[in-house]
């Protein structure tokens, strides 16, 4: 337990591709969403999935495992009550009941340092089940 704590406090590194990935996504709108997960070995902080421009928060759902950690944005667009279309960016902080605990910690205190560096983040949504990341809580945060 002592060394968990260790590598969580100390935090993961961030590798470029992720920065990479959410610029795309963010300015050249490549993608819809983009998911990251932490390789314990190399204690770093990587691109898991980019999900297409076509695919929609249901395919962002279904890439997030349901026994491990992990971070995602979403680029949700939408037309507000004025009838003007809109763009928010989600950060999700993904964190299952059936998650490893040292998994559940490394992601808790590494978060963060992610988190920094994604410029143009809206809203956080922090989900341990699907209902509580619902595409319903996406529309409701963003409105």
């Amino acid at each position: 337990m002592a060394m968990a704590f260790k590598m969580a406090t100390e935090g993961m590194r961030v590798k470029q591709e992720c920065l990479s990935s959410f610029m795309e996504m963010k300015w050249k709108r490549v993608s819809r969403y983009v998911v990251y997960k932490i390789d314990e070995k190399t204690r770093e902080v990587m691109v898991d999935k980019v999900g297409r421009p076509g695919e929609g928060y249901d395919g962002l759902a279904a890439s997030l495992p349901n026994d491990d950690c992990r971070y995602a944005v979403f680029d949700f667009d939408f037309v507000s009550v004025d009838n003007c279309p809109k763009r928010k960016m989600f950060f999700i902080t993904w964190s299952p009941t059936a998650s490893r605990i040292r998994s559940k910690i490394l992601y808790a205190t590494s978060k963060q340092g992610l988190r920094r560096l994604l410029d143009g983040i809206h809203y956080e949504v922090q989900a341990t089940d699907p209902t509580e990341m619902g595409f319903d809580v996406i529309k409701e945060r963003a409105n």
